[in-house]
């Protein structure tokens, strides 16, 4: 069973930075497609952020130039730097693992979060003006 497990997450002032973490396990295969979602209140989950085994990373054009996406292989551990934080950047962070037989199908950070099938439970991020 794939498990997920987010960390890193507080609260910020405005132009700080934050480092996300999401340790992996159960997954046991060398090619894999995830990716960091938000989610702020009221509001639906969004992408943030993607990644494949293959090192290809696609951004949300409101993160672009700000956020890093990056996976540790040999920590099995995923990580979003965030740095310039805006108010706006406010909202629970999730990261999320594509289910192996749909890797390859088409390139990582073109499949919606409907198609992802692991995901952990979460972690707060809090950016003040």
């Amino acid at each position: 069973q794939v498990q997920l497990v987010e960390s890193g997450g507080g609260s910020v002032q405005a132009g700080g930075s934050l480092r996300l973490s999401c340790t992996a396990s159960g997954y046991t295969y060398s090619t894999y497609c995830m990716g960091w979602f938000h989610q702020a209140p009221g509001k639906e989950r969004e992408g943030v952020a993607s990644i494949d085994s293959n090192g290809s990373t696609t951004y949300a054009d409101s993160v672009k130039g700000r956020f890093t996406i990056s996976h540790d292989n040999a920590k099995n551990t995923l990580y979003l730097q965030m740095n310039s934080l805006k108010p706006e950047d406010t909202a629970m962070y999730y990261c999320a693992m594509l289910h192996r037989s749909w890797i390859g199908a088409r390139p990582c950070g073109t499949f919606s979060r409907g198609y992802f099938t692991y995901w952990g439970q979460g972690t707060q991020v809090t950016i003040s003006s």
